[in-house]
Parts: structure tokens; C-alpha cells; sequence
């Protein structure tokens, strides 16, 4: 049994105003990282998840995860992480179990590059989100990620 027929203008529209947040926001972000920390959008979020990646000791992430983490092809991540090491933000290691697999990890000039970018980014994405709010096309899709950053914040029962 099939479900309701979905409208294909309505379908469209809303990937539309999706797209379009995303690009407001994205941009946004970019200006607000290259302009106070010379970090672009996809060189923080690959900070954000090999920081989260490694509390304590012997964290790391393979090149192909961080790929799929931070949405982008072996070759564009592989040249991603050579900037950030060039850079002293990260170093890639051999895998010692595994030697054709390769991995990254964060340095302590990458951790607190990424501690200063985050409040950088945070106040950044605040300001999109309010300025998006201001767009009846785009208020709904705002209400979805306050919606979701309320649950993920709330305490838990």
C-alpha cells in the first residue's frame, strides 16, 4: 500500500529553501572562519570531528571516515588534510595494525585553533539563523534546527 501522494512542486520547493539555508549559512560561516581564524567551512568541520574523535589516549580517525564525516571525495579530503598539517594542525600516521591504512589527529595547535573557532563559528551560526528567521520560506526550516539543538541540550529524564 503506497502512502500519500506527495506533491512534486511542493517536494521541490521545500529542497529549494533547504538549499538555500544551507547556502546563506554556509557562507555566512566561511566569511565569519577565513576572516578571524583563516579556517575555511570544511577545514573547521574536519577540526570538529577529529577533536570529538579524540578525548584521551590512542584516538584517531582513518582518512576514508573523515571523508564520509565531512562529505568529501579521498582526493579533496586527502588535500584538505595536507593543508591543515602543512599548517601544524594535524599529523597523519600509519595505522600500526594496519600499514596501508592511514590516520589523522589532531595537534595541540589544531585543539586550541579549534576552541578559539568554535565561539567564532557558534556566534556566526546564531547570527545566520536570526537573520534566516527573518524569511518566511525559510522560518520553518530555523524551527527545525532550534527544535533540534533544544533536544539536544535538554536534560535528560
Amino acid at each position: 500500500m503506497r502512502g500519500p501522494e506527495i506533491d512534486g512542486r511542493v517536494l521541490a520547493q521545500g529542497w529549494c529553501a533547504l538549499s538555500l539555508l544551507h547556502d546563506r549559512i554556509d557562507a555566512h560561516l566561511e566569511k565569519a572562519l577565513q576572516s578571524a581564524h583563516g579556517l575555511s567551512v570544511r577545514e573547521y568541520s574536519a577540526l570538529v570531528v577529529l577533536s570529538e574523535q579524540h578525548d584521551g589516549d590512542g584516538g584517531h580517525l582513518s582518512m576514508t571516515r573523515l571523508a564520509d564525516t565531512v562529505a568529501l571525495s579521498q582526493s579533496a579530503t586527502t588535500r584538505l588534510v595536507t593543508r591543515l598539517e602543512e599548517r601544524g594542525l594535524l599529523v597523519r600516521y600509519l595505522c600500526p595494525t594496519d600499514r596501508r591504512g592511514i590516520y589523522t589527529n589532531v595537534t595541540d595547535a589544531g585543539r586550541a585553533l579549534f576552541d578559539r573557532a568554535r565561539e567564532t563559528n557558534d556566534r556566526a551560526l546564531e547570527e545566520a539563523l536570526a537573520h534566516a528567521e527573518k524569511s518566511p520560506e525559510l522560518r520553518p526550516l530555523v524551527e527545525v534546527v532550534r527544535a533540534m539543538q533544544h533536544a539536544a541540550t535538554a536534560p535528560r529524564a
